[in-house]
């Protein structure tokens, strides 16, 4: 029997598939799995028009046997089967596909609707060679009388001999590879390990995936203990077991499966106590088809933002499992969605472990990001506490795209958004818009660390007393949103602690500068006491009943500061803001400063500028550098 060899391009090609193309060795037997779920395809699709094929659907099968002293595993199916030429056509010439020259068949006949062929490129078959160092198919074409048997140890070529083979159908057995120090190979010769791997990749494929399945049994012994109870003994027993699932659960109509289905199948799957606060179904039909079972989880993944999180969806295709962690088809705002994908019309590479960036990928991407947004919404207006439930989990993710890309999702995402307003009440920007008084020109915020810290920032206080609300912000994040934001319905954002409230008449303002010149010698003293602390001493328009308060000036403000102290590099650590300390001119404390001064008692009013400054740091929720230093000076004045 003489070996024949494959084309030059196809040794070339039989290498890169067993070194390069494949990056996971366990995908083999999702491979030969699915072109044993084809073969059953061809051959049913033929038992509707041909009677003597005397199967009905529940008839075919396809079957794993494992043979641990040989170190072989064999996929046995009841399929269409190959005749000597079409082996030499699929198996030996690589790229070759039965399954695509099929489809395209059924295509030109418009029925491709009644079949569904998940092998296209003709190369996972050598998947194969990935476990095993030999590879023999035996296989009868419906309708031969006459088998084939292809044997091949790799590139270096294959036979080909006519056998007789009682059934019709397919046998792929693979004799697996000695083990070593890198690669054990024979545990791929574990029954739970394939059981494992049939769940993962190929749990949903149509047919029924049987193997014999060993379980332990107790049985009697005929024999009694002492206080005259039965005996047992355990034995090892094997039973023929169905080990897929077939039909998917996103497949079923909502008349089947009803949402508590579906959460409890999510449960399970995710080892998640919690219930989704969020399910989506989608069954799309058109230019592209797809069905989608989408859930936001009820709490945040604890690797969230650790780098370790990917997506959560797993992309199927025809029920075959293509990729586990699916990061391609939302965006990162929308990374914490769990759930599955399952087209029919995806473009595959040749691995079929990756996807190709095509336009049935944005398609559907963009259809299930408008989904998980109107999902979103509707919790936010039907169940507002749970929303905000939500948002306390996954809100950073929703802020993070709102920066992401200089802001190119923003106006997706800004209707997401909620900020708080007092301990107890959180508003979308829009609501805050439509609650706005006519006389109200700016949307003003304030921040800082804590919530309540921010609810006492002193710069508020005039905005307050004019009856307009606050959105208070507690996360360097939310600054960098509202600078992306940069407007709500044509209302510009303004901070209260850096920015003009715009509340000041050019009077006031001519009025308050004058003020400034009047007590610049005061002014100058009082930054020279404090030194580098900060950048500029001036009287505060903002200040009502607090005698001082520290502002900024510049793109650094404290919150930042804050955010890049703790940041990854000494650089960044570095980064400051600069300080502005205003005052209250109309203060006694202040003007015990300015009594001090005028007295020429400058040590005495040293004193009292850094204690005011000190003051101003605490009520701005920053660290005091020298605490006893602090409570000396106090002390002082007494």
């Amino acid at each position: 029997m003489a070996k024949k060899q494959f084309k030059a391009e196809s040794k070339r090609l039989l290498d890169l598939m067993i070194n390069s193309i494949y990056t996971n060795k366990e995908i083999f037997l999702r491979e030969i799995l699915s072109n044993a779920s084809d073969a059953i395809d061809k051959l049913c699709y033929l038992s509707l028009t041909d009677e003597k094929v005397g199967l009905d659907r529940k008839d075919f099968r396809i079957d794993i046997l494992v043979d641990r002293d040989a170190r072989t595993i064999t996929v046995r199916d009841n399929g269409i089967g190959m005749t000597m030429q079409e082996a030499e056509q699929n198996l030996g010439v690589i790229a070759k596909s039965g399954s695509f020259q099929f489809k395209d068949e059924m295509d030109k006949e418009k029925a491709a609707d009644d079949v569904s062929i998940i092998g296209q490129f003709g190369v996972g078959f050598y998947s194969a060679f990935m476990v095993a160092d030999e590879v023999t198919v035996l296989s009868r074409k419906y309708g031969e009388e006459e088998g084939v048997q292809w044997t091949s140890r790799g590139a270096d070529g294959y036979t080909v001999t006519a056998i007789e083979k009682e059934s019709v159908g397919t046998d792929v057995i693979m004799h697996l590879k000695p083990d070593t120090d890198d690669e054990l190979f024979g545990t791929y010769l574990e029954k739970w390990k394939l059981k494992a791997l049939v769940k993962k990749y190929s749990d949903y494929v149509r047919w029924p995936i049987h193997m014999e399945m060993e379980r332990q049994e107790r049985f009697e012994t005929g024999e009694t203990d002492d206080a005259g109870q039965p005996k047992y003994e355990y034995k090892i027993v094997s039973q023929d077991e169905v080990i897929n699932s077939m039909v998917p659960i996103w497949q079923r109509s909502k008349n089947e499966v009803t949402d508590d289905d579906c959460i409890a199948w999510y449960k399970e799957k995710n080892r998640d106590r919690k219930d989704p606060c969020a399910l989506i179904r989608v069954s799309a039909e058109g230019l592209v088809s797809y069905k989608a079972m989408l859930f936001v989880p009820g709490e945040e993944n604890p690797e969230a933002f650790t780098g370790n999180n990917k997506g959560g969806i797993t992309l199927y295709s025809n029920g075959v499992m293509i990729m586990e962690n699916c990061d391609k088809l939302v965006h990162d705002y929308f990374e914490f969605v769990k759930g599955v994908v399952d087209s029919p019309d995806l473009s595959l590479n040749i691995s079929r472990e990756l996807l190709q960036h095509d336009r049935q990928l944005r398609v559907i991407g963009q259809n299930l990001e408008k989904k998980i947004k109107g999902e979103l919404e509707k919790l936010m207006k039907d169940d507002r506490p749970k929303y905000q439930e939500f948002f306390r989990n996954f809100g950073t993710h929703l802020k993070a795209g709102c920066c992401d890309e200089y802001g190119r999702y923003k106006d997706f995402l800004r209707d997401l958004l909620v900020f708080y307003t007092s301990e107890d009440k959180q508003v979308t920007l829009k609501e805050y818009v439509e609650n706005m008084p006519e006389s109200q020109q700016k949307i003003y915020f304030a921040s800082s660390d804590t919530l309540k810290r921010a609810m006492s920032l002193p710069q508020g206080d005039e905005v307050r007393s004019r009856g307009y609300e606050l959105l208070y912000l507690t996360s360097p994040l939310d600054e960098l949103v509202l600078e992306n934001l940069r407007e709500q319905d044509g209302k510009p954002f303004c901070n209260v602690v850096t920015d003009d409230l715009g509340f000041d008449t050019e009077e006031e303002k001519k009025a308050a500068e004058e003020r400034d010149i009047e007590n610049k010698e005061l002014l100058d003293f009082v930054k020279e006491s404090l030194g580098e602390s900060v950048s500029k001493v001036r009287l505060s328009r903002k200040l009502q009943s607090l005698p001082c308060c520290l502002t900024t000036e510049g793109p650094v403000t404290l919150e930042m500061e804050r955010y890049f102290r703790h940041g990854p590099s000494q650089e960044m650590r570095k980064v400051r803001a600069e300080r502005v300390l205003e005052l209250n001119g109309e203060h006694k404390a202040v003007q015990a400063l300015k009594a001090a001064y005028d007295s020429g008692d400058k040590e005495r009013a040293g004193k009292l500028a850094k204690i005011l400054d000190t003051l101003a740091e605490l009520m701005a929720g920053c660290e005091v550098e020298d605490p006893a230093d602090f409570v000396a000076m106090v002390s002082d004045l007494f």
